[in-house]
């Protein structure tokens, strides 16, 4: 009976119940730490979300959605709307001199893994709540992936749409029989059974490995949760605060490889190739993007240090390479992190790093259906493949397309799908300009701020301009928009024209 009346909860309640028990977390690490204050702030606050959500679970016991498949994306959205204000509660206990809209942008960035912080310096918050961000970041990433593999993927949203060719928001077969007898909570309880063992083990291994390369432990439980959840919640603004140094960096390296592709997580969200995992598309086009763009870096610095009579030295070369490999990656990933060695390729070339080329690898994103943002590797690979026939095409007009019904899906429909995408995504970057711009921004600060937001990587204000752009000394209406921004870059465009479409309204 109960484990019937806990799946036929809403997903709101449920999801609000595990906030609540997540609070315990912090509360438990200031305890130990001596900082009574902030164990009471985290505590205190447990216990009033515990008992607001029980009221709420009571109250709504009875009610049934009337469309499910409806209801599922409300309660995604609900999710991105109600959680922060939730989580931003112990934050508003715990810094009295904070404003109501800097928690909330704050929390509503680390749980949509973005990583943006308002305070701009890490000393200003207690180790407890760094804890606090990279576990609500680390939520997030598990949210997402089971969202992406619960109700994203069997409506034909969140990137599956480009290989399963049929419209978005309308499922594949047999969708319509699974909506009527599972609800939302049920088939996310399910996934999360399915991917939170796995999720949670390799945010264990990491931080183990980061403690045997010689880590604190803090930092490398930090580090560990913002890895894998993709959300580049730190320390500090980069990776110099590892006392592990390259040994640190490369296993984080390792792990972020983990957002390129699905095929490492159980439950996959759509039909793939079965073969190894070098032949997928998606690690494929990963793997010529980042070793593109870390050619060009370090071309880039090691002319400039030829000038400056700096080429000779190989160490310093070599971690100047490191430093464009591992943030190539970290920023195609939608993480963030940047290298401890980034800063040796200035000093070695006396050159700045074009910090455009980390938002264009932000804007391409990682795999479909991880806890990576973007417009996601699949949608750019069919795109390519869709081009590459066309040249053909053009040589030889009568020419059969090959590989398969599955490649030619792929170079129709998926690639008109993933034309859609990228179109609502330039839309949404030139209306959320506009509006930023209406608010008092200049034309560079806006295009970055929504860079940062639409691709969940909040680390891109920091590189992408000429000069750092601080997310504190925004406007609260600024961060109002920027935060409802980084919802739709999570959610996608899709999903939420697909919950505003009129024909669901009728059903």
């Amino acid at each position: 009976m109960w484990r019937h009346r806990l799946m036929t909860s809403p997903l709101l309640v449920i999801l609000s119940v595990l906030a609540g028990l997540s609070m315990f977390l912090p509360a438990s690490h200031a305890t130990l730490k001596g900082e009574n204050h902030l164990a009471q702030a985290f505590f205190y606050s447990g216990v009033i979300v515990l008992i607001l959500s029980g009221m709420v679970w009571i109250a709504t016991s009875n009610w049934r959605p009337r469309n499910v498949a409806r209801s599922q994306l409300a309660s995604l959205v609900g999710a991105y709307l109600v959680l922060p204000v939730i989580f931003a509660l112990p934050l508003l206990q715990a810094l009295p001199d904070t404003s109501l809209v800097n928690a909330w942008f704050e929390m509503a960035s680390c749980f949509t893994t973005t990583g943006a912080t308002v305070y701009d310096l890490p000393e200003r918050l207690a180790p407890t709540l760094h804890l606090w961000r990279a576990t609500v970041g680390w939520m997030g990433g598990l949210f997402i992936l089971v969202s992406a593999t619960a109700i994203l993927a069997p409506m034909n949203l969140g990137g599956v749409e480009v290989m399963s060719g049929r419209s978005p928001g309308r499922g594949v077969d047999g969708l319509n029989q699974i909506t009527r007898i599972a609800d939302p909570s049920e088939r996310m309880l399910r996934y999360t059974l399915l991917l939170l063992p796995v999720y949670g083990a390799l945010t264990l291994t990491l931080w183990l490995f980061l403690m045997i390369a010689g880590e604190r432990n803090l930092v490398a439980l930090v580090h560990a949760m913002s890895t894998v959840s993709t959300s580049g919640i730190g320390l500090g603004g980069d990776l110099t605060v590892l006392s592990s140094g390259l040994w640190g960096e490369g296993l984080i390296f390792l792990f972020l490889a983990l957002a390129i592709t699905r095929r490492t997580m159980p439950g996959r969200p759509v039909a793939s190739d079965p073969g190894p995992i070098w032949q997928d598309p998606e690690v494929r086009l990963a793997a010529v993007l980042v070793a593109v763009t870390t050619a060009v870096l370090f071309s880039r610095h090691w002319m400039g240090a030829i000038v400056s009579d700096g080429g000779q030295d190989i160490l310093v070369a070599l971690q100047a390479l490191w430093g464009a490999l591992f943030t190539s990656l970290s920023f195609l990933t939608t993480t963030g992190f940047v290298s401890g060695e980034w800063e040796a390729a200035r000093s070695w070339s006396g050159l700045s790093s074009p910090g455009l080329i980390l938002a264009g690898l932000a804007i391409v994103g990682g795999g479909v259906a991880t806890t990576a943002g973007g417009v996601k590797l699949l949608r750019i690979y069919a795109l390519a493949r869709h081009g590459e026939r066309e040249l053909e095409r053009l040589i030889h007009p009568s020419s059969v397309g090959g590989a398969g019904q599955q490649a030619r899906r792929l170079r129709r429909e998926g690639a008109y799908f993933a034309w859609l995408f990228f179109m609502l995504f330039a839309l949404s970057i030139s209306v959320t300009c506009a509006v930023l711009s209406l608010l008092g921004l200049e034309f560079e600060p806006a295009l970055i701020l929504t860079l940062s937001a639409l691709s969940t990587t909040g680390q891109l204000a920091d590189l992408a301009a000429a000069e750092p752009i601080s997310y504190g000394v925004l406007a609260p209406s600024v961060k109002v928009v920027l935060a409802g921004v980084m919802v739709v870059g999570r959610l996608e465009t899709l999903a939420i024209l697909a919950l505003l479409a009129p024909s669901g309204w009728r059903r």
